[in-house]
């Protein structure tokens, strides 16, 4: 980049202080326990500097094995998202079970606070573009009463090793919780719901002709 792009080189220092470094609604530890999960989830093996900075912070090995079954968790939700989708009519309650069987996993992990946990299958269903999932974990975020600056951060962590797209895919699924009337959001997040136009550049239609593929 100092070659090719050098404005991309010094941007890219504090843009990167600003999503992983800097103090924002996360505490260090949290933010280092969703970092760990979501490194997990993306097979970000290069970032060993955040395994440091979790016992550092705080973590445990038992908290670690919490953070590993909830993204073992999470890559199993494609499970509940065919019962809902295929079978519901054999099995139904497939998001009251996905529900149930969190709840059961998290109860082996006392030190975890729900919230937590919340944040950090956020962060790991949006790097793995489970929007099933997402929805579902959202919804049960304002049941609990998760802070929405805490969900907000904790999306924007997915950033750094996934892509703005993966951001911009999960950003569009709260959009499309908040716009449900199935929550009721704060004040910012409100207007952030009734902004109209907020999709990507509309384009129309290419009319082909006959000879083209």
């Amino acid at each position: 980049m100092a070659a090719a792009l050098p404005e991309l080189q010094d941007i890219y220092g504090p843009v990167y202080k600003t999503l992983t470094v800097d103090a924002h609604h996360l505490s260090e530890f949290e933010r280092e326990f969703v970092w760990i999960a979501l490194l997990t989830a993306a097979k970000g093996a290069v970032g060993t500097h955040h395994i440091d900075l979790f016992f550092k912070t705080g973590g445990t090995d038992v908290m670690a094995e919490a953070v590993f079954r909830l993204v073992a968790w999470a890559r199993g939700v494609e499970t509940y998202q065919f019962l809902e989708t295929h079978w519901e009519r054999y099995f139904p309650g497939a998001r009251r079970s996905y529900v149930a069987g969190k709840v059961a996993l998290l109860a082996q992990f006392p030190q975890v606070p729900a919230e937590l946990a919340h944040l950090a299958l956020l962060a790991v269903l949006s790097a793995t573009d489970q929007h099933w999932g997402l929805e579902l974990e959202l919804q049960d975020c304002y049941a609990d009463g998760v802070s929405e600056m805490k969900i907000a951060e904790a999306l924007s962590l997915v950033l750094w090793p996934c892509g703005v797209n993966r951001f911009l895919d999960a950003s569009g699924v709260w959009l499309k919780v908040l716009q449900s009337g199935t929550v009721a959001p704060t004040a910012p997040f409100k207007a952030w719901a009734e902004t109209p136009d907020q999709g990507g550049f509309f384009l129309a239609p290419r009319n082909l002709a006959p000879s083209e593929p």
